[in-house]
């Protein structure tokens, strides 16, 4: 346990506070811990790297954490109204069939290791400007509803081929 881990572990403890903080209406403090969020994987990626402390844990823990703010963030918002539930099921559903096909490797004696695919990570990426959007968009009426309409159907978009990316490469692993 080191610095970066404890920062990472900070953002696990924040993801439900961001998701009690949207289920009861408190946008804008959903914003701010959301940024809080964003700039302390940043700060626990650049000491982890600029001090050497990077650990295996890290290496699971800093995209677990991740991966769990952004779908609490989208489930709390679908329930909200603030997301379409299509989008809403594309994204969570994404992520549980990838954690399903990594599970079914191991038990079928062929674990696969998981590196993130480019279009992964703009699917990441967009769906992280999403979050921020909506948040800030319904925590302080920006006027922002073309650009939502724009980055759902982007993300979308993304999941889809994102999905379908890492359905691929599974296929062909376990098909040696």
């Amino acid at each position: 346990m080191n610095i970066p881990n404890l920062i990472t572990l900070g953002r696990v403890i924040l993801v439900p506070v961001v998701f009690w903080l949207l289920v009861s209406g408190q946008t804008q403090l959903a914003f701010f811990a959301f940024v809080l969020a964003g700039v302390s994987d940043a700060v626990d990626g650049f000491i982890a790297k600029r001090f050497g402390l990077a650990t295996e844990l890290g290496a699971y823990l800093d995209p677990l954490a991740d991966k769990l703010l952004i779908v609490s963030i989208f489930v709390a918002l679908g329930v909200r109204g603030a997301l379409p539930s299509w989008l809403v099921i594309a994204v969570v559903s994404r992520d549980i069939l990838i954690i399903v096909g990594v599970m079914l490797s191991w038990l079928l004696d062929h674990p696969v290791r998981i590196s993130p695919l480019v279009v992964s990570k703009a699917n990441t990426a967009a769906q992280i400007v999403l979050a921020g959007t909506v948040l800030a968009d319904d925590g302080f009426g920006l006027g922002l509803e073309i650009i939502r309409i724009g980055l759902v159907w982007i993300v979308g978009a993304l999941t889809v081929a994102s999905l379908w990316a890492y359905l691929r490469a599974w296929l062909r692993h376990m098909s040696g």
